[in-house]
């Protein structure tokens, strides 16, 4: 394993931040300062600053995310973040890929990076499931631009599956399922067809649900969940 993605699972700092302790020499392995670059195995002995560093188990969360939170770790506008709503001795987690502002529903948190890149990336193609309500009638017709590719921002969206669940006069239920997951990008396809996102909500990462976790509540992933998610 690289040195510096050691320090960053053991929590010392981010990749690029450990990049740049060990620059300043303040690490070493098996008592020598470490170099940029360097490779270790799990039994080395690795100390930042004369303290050994070691390993830290991956933790693992799913969070019903509620409105009115944004998915960072800070915010230097002061508005309130998805950690607010975890246990404060949590350490260095993440959330997982976004959720607006104004959007709720199923978000993974965890201290494992490269889960985290997987299910993100665009090119593997991870099917996420939204509920969304739309002002207004819309017809299975009406979807059929949804889910073959719309044209947004400049580029044509994936295919993606749509289906309507609950209809009248007023507003119009839609579960929506997409693999890519641009910034805003279900509220931009509604809105290319016509129609304005009243509420979006995640309800399933692959096969993963929110198992009726009420807002703003979060759990622990199984060793099932977990491994099934790094199967996707």
């Amino acid at each position: 394993m690289r040195l510096n993605k050691y320090l960053a699972a053991a929590g010392v700092a981010s990749r690029r931040e450990c990049d740049k302790i060990i620059a300043e020499g303040k690490v070493t392995v098996n008592g020598k300062q470490a170099v940029l670059g360097a490779e270790v195995k799990t039994d080395d002995e690795v100390c930042f600053n004369g303290n050994r560093v070691t390993l830290k188990k991956n933790e693992y969360y799913i969070l019903n995310k509620p409105k009115g939170y944004i998915c960072s770790v800070s915010d230097e506008r002061g508005r309130k973040t998805v950690m607010d709503l975890m246990p404060q001795n949590v350490g260095r987690i993440y959330p997982v890929g976004r959720l607006d502002y104004d959007s709720e529903g199923l978000l993974i948190m965890t201290t494992d990076g490269e889960l985290a890149q997987k299910l993100t990336h665009p090119s593997n193609e991870i099917p996420k499931t939204y509920l969304v309500k739309v002002e207004g009638i819309v017809t299975e017709t009406d979807l059929n631009p949804l889910r073959s590719g719309i044209e947004v921002d400049g580029y044509v969206t994936k295919k993606s599956k749509a289906h309507i669940v609950e209809t009248n006069k007023n507003y119009t239920k839609i579960h929506i399922t997409i693999t890519e997951g641009k910034n805003r990008e279900i509220r931009k396809m509604f809105a290319a067809i016509g129609k304005e996102v009243t509420l979006l909500k995640r309800i399933k990462i692959g096969e993963l649900t929110l198992r009726g976790l009420d807002r703003g509540v979060y759990r622990k992933l199984t060793q099932q969940e977990i491994a099934y998610l790094n199967m996707l």
